[in-house]
C-alpha cells in the first residue's frame, strides 16, 4: 500500500510538472507569436490590409507547447545533450521546428479528412498557403526556439530551481558562484 501511495504521489507530481512546463512554454510562445502577429499587422497596415488574427497566436502557442512536450516524451533532440550546450540548443531548435512543421501538416491532413475532403482538396489547401509562407513560419518558430531551448538546456544542466533562483531571487554579491 505504501508503495502504491508513493507511485501515485510521484505520478501526480510528474503530471503537475508537465502541466507547469506546458503553461510556461505556452506563455513564452504566446508572447513571441503575439509580438510577431502585431508586427505582421503593422506591416500589412502600411499596404491597407486589415489583419486582426490575434487569437490565432494564442491557439498556436497552446498547440505548439503540447507538440514540444510530445517531442520531449519521445526523446526528440537528446542526441547532442552530452556535448556543448550550443550544439544541443541549435539541434533541438531545428529538430523541434521540423517536428512542429510536420505536425502542422499532419493536423491539416486530419482536419481535411474529418471534413470529408478528398486528398486533392487537402493538398490544394496546403499549397494555397504557399511554400514561402510555410518556410517563413518554420523559420520564425525555429528562431523562437533558440532562446527557449537555451534556457531549457541551462535548466537541464544547472537544475530548474537554480535557474529560477538566478532569475527571480534577490542576490547578494556572494550568492552566486562564478562559472569557471
Amino acid at each position: 500500500m505504501a508503495g502504491e501511495a508513493s507511485s501515485h504521489g510521484s505520478l501526480r507530481e510528474k503530471a503537475l510538472e508537465e502541466l507547469k512546463a506546458f503553461w510556461i512554454i505556452a506563455a513564452y510562445l504566446a508572447v513571441f507569436l503575439g509580438a510577431f502577429t502585431v508586427y505582421r499587422r503593422l506591416v500589412l497596415a502600411e499596404s491597407g490590409v486589415t489583419y486582426v488574427h490575434y487569437g490565432i497566436a494564442v491557439v498556436e502557442a497552446l498547440v505548439i507547447a503540447k507538440v514540444i512536450l510530445i517531442g520531449k516524451a519521445f526523446g526528440l533532440g537528446q542526441r547532442y545533450e552530452r556535448g556543448p550546450l550550443i550544439l544541443s540548443v541549435i539541434f533541438k531548435s531545428v529538430t523541434f521546428a521540423v517536428f512542429v512543421f510536420l505536425f502542422g501538416i499532419l493536423e491539416h491532413l486530419v482536419e481535411g479528412l474529418l471534413h470529408k475532403k478528398d486528398w486533392a482538396s487537402i493538398l490544394r489547401g496546403l499549397i494555397d498557403v504557399g511554400m514561402d509562407e510555410l518556410l517563413a513560419r518554420m523559420i520564425i518558430v525555429m528562431i523562437a526556439f533558440v532562446p527557449f531551448f537555451a534556457f531549457w538546456e541551462i535548466a537541464r544542466v544547472l537544475g530548474s530551481r537554480k535557474l529560477w533562483t538566478l532569475f527571480f531571487s534577490r542576490q547578494g554579491p556572494t550568492d552566486v558562484s562564478p562559472v569557471e
